[in-house]
């Protein structure tokens, strides 16, 4: 089939790339040309493991082009894929821009029937609206149908989180674009779920906010944890056993980030609140979060009080491993009340450098070399669980700090492993490890 997918940031990308790779011939639209032009050489603009390889796979094969010219890139189409940004605006909700003028773009090229399906997240009622455009600026006397078809991939594991999704949903009010939807992933050899579009909106922000509370739950839990002696990972461990609960998403660390966490959920209490509804669970969900963010920086000034001066190795910048975003990252909120305080910082992440460079205004030091980053450092601050990190050899930040004390934001070590070193360790929700009163 002939699809046009318009947006290569991270959800159209893999998208398109996707979606060529099982057999269809897509062409991705963008009005960057220098973005397009570094595109068609096959060289993906975001980080994303598996994606480069599939790029050149399906360019060398002729299913995969990559256009600047909506007219170019949307001839002949007989569905389109809406996958640009919606991004947060200050009041929390979701700016529909971008969406807006792609439906505007289709509406004037468009000379041949053709169906319009949003990727993108947005707000209960979208897609209705773009129908409303579709046809306000149509040129040509076509038939265009729309269907919401959220995404939800994981950044870091997008590639198998497509083939090997838990489902894919479909909403639209018209059977047969919902067949034709549904043919068109049939490779993916994903469960399907057909509604209504109102629901599958819904269903997207539904989702990603009830894994944000699951975070914010279990860091609430890490919280107590602390005061009252318990570990934290064993209480999830217990907790996890059950069915009704499951494992997944219950470690705790320094909050969530990324770009659909927290835009999404303070979206849908836009959305709630749009609807005279007050939806105070999100809201102390996020709360909860904004404030876990700046629980390392408390924990450094109640064991130092102050760090003017002091070296501080920053181990990891983007929100999670495997990606080069830094949107939303606790680094963003971190490094500059490191700065504030007084210490000179030396940042380490083995891919988000350039990302973070272009958000941080304080004046650090960056290192793509981890030995780098702890030589000499009074302490250690873990934002992200690099594989590096995660697996390093702790005699590294005895040998290499000048001393030998790490805050450990994502849990990255097991407690009897650090009890055999002279690491000062200080983790989320778990007793710390201090030698000194130790035996």
């Amino acid at each position: 089939m002939k699809i046009s997918v318009i947006g290569t940031g991270y959800v159209g990308l893999v998208t398109g790339v996707a979606l060529s790779d099982i057999g269809h011939h897509v062409t991705c639209i963008d009005i960057d040309p220098a973005k397009v032009a570094k595109l068609r050489s096959g060289k993906p603009t975001i980080y994303e493991p598996g994606l480069e390889e599939l790029m050149v796979k399906n360019i060398e094969q002729g299913r995969l082009f990559f256009t600047s010219e909506h007219e170019e890139g949307l001839k002949g189409s007989e569905v389109i894929y809406i996958a640009v940004g919606t991004p947060q605006r200050e009041d929390g909700s979701a700016n529909l821009n971008y969406v807006e003028q792609a439906a505007i773009d289709i509406a004037t090229h468009m000379t041949n029937d053709v169906i319009v399906v949003t990727k993108s997240t947005v707000p209960v009622g979208t897609n209705f609206h773009i129908k409303e455009i579709l046809h306000q600026h149509k040129q040509h006397d076509i038939k265009i149908s729309i269907a919401s078809n959220p995404e939800f991939l994981r950044e870091g594991s997008a590639i198998k989180d497509t083939f090997e999704g838990d489902r894919i949903i479909i909403g639209t009010e018209d059977p047969q674009t919902a067949d034709i939807i549904e043919a068109i992933n049939a490779p993916f050899n994903v469960s399907v779920q057909k509604t209504d579009v109102l629901s599958a909106e819904m269903i997207k922000y539904s989702s990603n906010a009830f894994l944000a509370t699951k975070i914010s739950f279990i860091n609430e839990i890490a919280n107590i944890c602390e005061k009252t002696g318990a570990n934290v990972e064993e209480v999830a461990k217990g907790m996890g056993f059950d069915k009704r609960i499951g494992k997944q998403f219950l470690r705790a660390g320094i909050g969530y980030g990324g770009s659909c966490f927290p835009k999404d959920t303070n979206a849908l209490v836009q959305i709630a609140g749009n609807h005279h509804y007050d939806f105070d669970l999100l809201k102390a969900v996020i709360n909860v979060n904004n404030d876990q963010q700046r629980l390392l920086i408390d924990k450094i000034i109640d064991r130092f009080g102050s760090i003017e001066g002091k070296q501080v190795a920053v181990i990891g910048l983007a929100f999670k491993p495997n990606t080069d975003d830094i949107r939303e990252s606790p680094a963003l909120v971190i490094i500059p009340e490191l700065v504030n305080l007084g210490s000179n910082v030396i940042a380490y992440d083995p891919i988000a450098i350039e990302n973070t460079k272009k958000e941080l205004t304080v004046d650090i030091e960056y290192t793509d070399h981890l030995d780098t980053a702890l030589q000499n450092a009074d302490f250690t601050v873990i934002i992200t669980d690099w594989p590096e990190i995660k697996h390093i050899n702790l005699k590294r930040f005895e040998d290499l700090m000048k001393q030998p004390i790490v805050f450990d934001g994502r849990n990255c070590y097991n407690l009897d492993q650090v009890k055999n070193t002279t690491l000062e360790y200080y983790s989320i929700g778990r007793p710390n490890h201090i030698p000194e009163l130790i035996g």
